[in-house]
């Protein structure tokens, strides 16, 4: 519990093993490109205009690599190992534009657990309908420590 209140946290070191997987699938829509572009006042036209894409060898507007990145990086904080991670190291390859309207999925493995340094190495592929290989890379994650219970009174000066 944390000030009282019942927070879920991810699975600690002990509770994970190699060879876990999660899988998630998602279909990359306008709203969330056009969240993503506003949030980071990103005007790049290769992501939004399609008049301007179409002049390009990519031929119609890409999905931003990073925003990929941040649904890699959020299914860390989610699921695996989920609430209470902390990403250390992050290393991605996007080998293929992803465009709007695709649906992908992301596959994520834990490769490696190293107990005495506390953290879990993450391998992630990402594939689209026709299954090419569309990126890939590996994040290495320290995944949630048990708290100990303390009060709301612990952060009274606060």
């Amino acid at each position: 519990m944390l000030l009282g209140k019942k927070h879920r946290i991810g699975r600690r070191i002990e509770e994970m093993k190699e060879g876990e997987k999660l899988t998630l699938t998602e279909k990359m829509e306008d709203k969330d490109l056009l969240l993503y572009l506003g949030l980071t006042n990103d005007s790049n036209p290769l992501y939004i205009q399609h008049d301007y894409a179409s002049q390009t060898p990519f031929k119609k507007p890409i999905v931003p690599p990073v925003m990929l990145t941040g649904i890699m990086t959020s299914a860390i904080s989610k699921y695996l190992p989920g609430p209470g991670s902390h990403i250390t190291k992050q290393d991605f390859e996007f080998l293929m534009p992803i465009y709007h309207y695709e649906t992908v999925q992301f596959l994520f493995e834990i490769i490696e657990i190293d107990r005495e340094n506390h953290t879990v190495t993450i391998q992630v592929a990402v594939t689209n309908e026709e299954d090419d290989l569309m990126a890939q890379g590996r994040m290495t994650v320290v995944p949630p420590h048990e708290l100990e219970f303390f009060q709301s009174s612990v952060l009274d000066n606060f």
